[in-house]
């Protein structure tokens, strides 16, 4: 799939718009959606000629909501809506923190469905290459679909230019892919923790309405008000690996203990310059 893109073999009309990837590299231009629809779109120098593209999936009889149709695959139609049989409430606990041995990235394991425990064993925190990973909270379904949606993009763009995205121009990429989805019933809100090799460790915070933040922690989920708590007291830049490993461990415990939507195991992982590792814990 990834090959055919590449060389051009599969042209079909939700492939052939194409975007530049100095837009996602240029860290200090905001977007504007209407912006793509007047700037004439030129290819890149750093691959050989073979520009940016990348795939937003669609919402059934949408349109787009820009009347210069800048943007064809643009599901911005905002009464587009899937009813649902009984209303759901979602639940999780996850955060993300910068100290001097690098980034750590912590979860719990529930999936909750309402009242019900759907899944306990869910990983919340995905790998997206070597020295980048997110963590997810909200829809489900939703997070899935837009982490394997990120990964891929990350890969293409991996496979074209030979180096990775920085994590800044991967969630600039990403709010770029989430802001038509505004309005809708799309619910993701994604924590990209990695480490840049130009700038060291970043955390950003993407949301479904496009929202960009960055920081030095960042705790997301129905059990995050307590999880801060914890974070708010003991977190400090000069923590050890094993300090930082230790308070989310006791951070997403607290949340846990607290939050009936939150449990389980605590998923962590220690970013550094030499790339990610695992740590599956036991509240």
């Amino acid at each position: 799939m990834a090959l055919e893109d590449i060389c051009g073999f599969k042209d079909t009309p939700v492939h052939r718009k194409w975007f530049p990837a100095s837009h996602f590299e240029d860290t200090d231009r905001s977007f504007h959606m209407t912006d793509f629809g007047l700037r004439r779109l030129k290819k890149s120098g750093r691959n050989s000629g073979i520009p940016l593209q990348f795939f937003i999936p669609t919402l059934p009889n949408s349109v787009p909501f820009n009347p210069r149709p800048s943007l064809p695959f643009s599901p911005s139609n905002h009464s587009v809506t899937v009813s649902r049989p009984f209303p759901l409430s979602h639940g999780t606990t996850t955060l993300g923190f910068i100290f001097q041995g690098g980034v750590i990235a912590a979860a719990d394991s529930r999936a909750s469905a309402g009242g019900l425990v759907a899944c306990p064993a869910v990983h919340k925190i995905t790998p997206i290459h070597s020295h980048l990973v997110v963590t997810s909270s909200g829809s489900g379904a939703d997070c899935m679909l837009w982490e394997r949606i990120l990964a891929r993009e990350i890969r293409l763009y991996q496979l074209r230019h030979r180096r990775c995205l920085s994590i800044c121009g991967t969630a600039k990429l990403l709010s770029f892919m989430l802001h038509p989805f505004k309005g809708t019933d799309v619910c993701v809100a994604l924590t990209l923790c990695g480490w840049d090799k130009e700038v060291g460790p970043k955390l950003i915070y993407v949301c479904s309405d496009g929202a960009r933040l960055n920081g030095d922690i960042f705790s997301v989920g129905s059990g995050s008000p307590y999880a801060y708590g914890v974070l708010d007291r003991e977190l400090r830049w000069s923590l050890s690996k094993e300090e930082a490993i230790s308070l989310a461990r006791e951070a997403v415990f607290r949340a846990t203990h607290r939050d009936a939507y939150s449990g389980n195991k605590v998923d962590i992982f220690h970013i550094t310059a030499q790339g990610w590792s695992h740590h599956y814990l036991w509240p």
